[in-house]
C-alpha cells in the first residue's frame, strides 16, 4: 500500500467514526421525541422531565389528526393585525394573582367552558367568549349574553375558512363592523343561534358520543332559532373599538384587570393535549398547529408565574377545561398575539 492509499484509508476510517458519533449525538438529541398521546410521553413528562406540570391520558383524542383538526388559529396571509393599543402608564405593583371569575362573579360567561366539537373554530370561540365576558363586565352585570360562535364561524367570510381555521384578529373586526348574535352551547335555547355541533370524543371510549371526523362549516343564517323572540338584527352585539394588546406581560395584565378576558393564540406541540395540571411549558414533541383560547387570569404556583386560560375542548379536558402556562417568557408564543375590544352597550 502506497502512502497515498494509506492516508485515504485513514480518512475513510475517520469519516466513518465521525458519522457514527454524529448519529449517536442525533439519537440522544431526539430520544425524548415520544409518540404523541402515548404512555411513554406521559411517563416521561411525569417522572423524568423535571418540569412544572403533569400529564394524563385523554379521552379527547386518539390520533395526531384529531388534534390538528382542532387547531384553527391561522396567521393572516396578508400579515394584517389590529392596531396595537397604547397602554399608557403601568403601575409598578400589579397583584400577584388575578382571576376574572372571582373579580366579576356576576358574569356567568366567565366561568363557562365551551366545546368546539370537531370544528377548527377555536379562533371564533376564544373571541366570542371574551366578547361575552366584556359585555357583562362593562354593563356591570345588566347584560349577560353568550355570543354565538356559530354565527361568527358561519357568517364571517373575511375571517378565514370557518371550521378549517381562521384569523383571530378578523373575528374582532367582524364584531365591530357586522355584529354577532347570541347563542350558547349545543342544544340550548337561550340565544339566537346556538352551536350546531355536539360535544364528542375523537374515536376513543369516553362519556361523550364519538366524533364523525371532519365537519363542514355551517351555512350563514340570518334568522334565529324557532321560539327565540328577538329578531336577528336586533339581537346583534357590536364592538365599539377593537385592538391588539402589547405583548408586554404587564400590559396584558393591566388590560385584563381593566376590561376583562382577552383572546390569545399560541403554538401547540405534541405534549400539550395530555396536559392535566400544573404550569405547562413545552417539554417534548413537534409543532402541530396554532390554537386560540381565552386568557382570564394569572398567578404563581410553586414560584412559577403563570397565565390562567380557558380552553374550548370541554370541561373533561385538562384541569376541568382550563390550563396554566408559563407567564413572562412568551412560552409557545402565548404573549405574541393578544386581541381584545370594548363593547357597545345597549340601552
Amino acid at each position: 500500500m502506497n502512502q497515498y492509499s494509506f492516508y485515504l484509508l485513514q480518512l475513510c476510517i475517520i469519516i466513518l467514526l465521525s458519522y457514527g458519533t454524529l448519529n449517536e449525538i442525533d439519537a440522544r438529541r431526539h430520544k425524548r421525541m415520544y409518540q404523541p398521546l402515548s404512555m411513554e410521553l406521559i411517563n416521561y413528562i411525569n417522572y423524568e422531565a423535571n418540569t412544572t406540570w403533569k400529564a394524563a391520558p385523554t379521552t379527547r383524542f386518539r390520533t395526531v389528526s384529531d388534534i390538528r383538526r382542532m387547531l384553527g388559529a391561522l396567521p393572516d396571509p396578508n400579515g394584517e393585525q389590529l392596531e396595537t393599543l397604547c397602554t399608557g402608564y403601568i403601575p409598578d405593583e400589579l397583584p400577584k394573582s388575578f382571576d376574572a371569575r372571582v373579580e366579576w362573579p356576576h358574569c356567568p360567561s366567565i366561568s363557562e367552558i365551551r366545546d368546539q366539537s370537531s370544528c377548527g373554530s377555536c379562533w371564533a370561540f376564544g373571541a366570542v367568549e371574551a366578547m361575552s365576558d366584556r359585555i357583562c363586565i362593562k354593563s356591570k352585570g345588566k347584560h349577560k349574553p353568550f355570543l354565538s360562535a356559530e354565527n361568527l364561524v358561519s357568517c364571517c367570510s373575511s375571517c378565514g375558512m370557518g371550521c378549517n381555521g381562521g384569523f383571530p384578529h378578523s373575528a374582532w373586526l367582524y364584531w365591530k363592523n357586522q355584529g354577532i348574535v347570541t347563542g350558547d352551547l349545543y342544544n340550548t335555547t337561550n340565544g339566537c343561534q346556538p352551536y350546531e355541533f355536539p360535544p364528542c370524543e375523537h374515536h376513543v371510549i369516553g362519556p361523550l358520543p364519538s366524533c364523525n371526523g371532519d365537519v363542514e362549516t355551517p351555512s350563514c343564517k340570518t334568522n334565529c332559532q324557532p321560539g327565540y323572540n328577538i329578531p336577528y338584527e336586533k339581537d346583534k352585539w357590536y364592538g365599539e373599538k377593537v385592538y391588539r394588546v402589547h405583548s408586554n406581560p404587564e400590559a396584558i395584565m393591566l388590560e385584563l384587570m381593566r376590561n376583562g378576558p382577552v383572546e390569545v393564540d399560541f403554538e401547540v406541540y405534541a405534549d400539550f393535549p395530555n396536559y392535566k395540571s400544573g404550569v405547562y411549558q413545552h417539554v417534548s414533541g413537534a409543532l402541530l398547529g396554532g390554537h386560540a383560547v381565552r386568557l382570564l387570569g394569572w398567578g404563581e404556583e410553586n414560584n412559577v408565574p403563570y397565565w390562567l386560560i380557558a380552553n374550548s375542548w370541554n370541561s373533561d379536558w385538562g384541569d376541568k377545561g382550563y390550563f396554566k402556562i408559563v407567564r413572562g417568557k412568551n412560552e409557545c408564543g402565548i404573549e405574541s398575539d393578544v386581541n381584545a375590544g370594548i363593547p357597545k352597550i345597549k340601552n
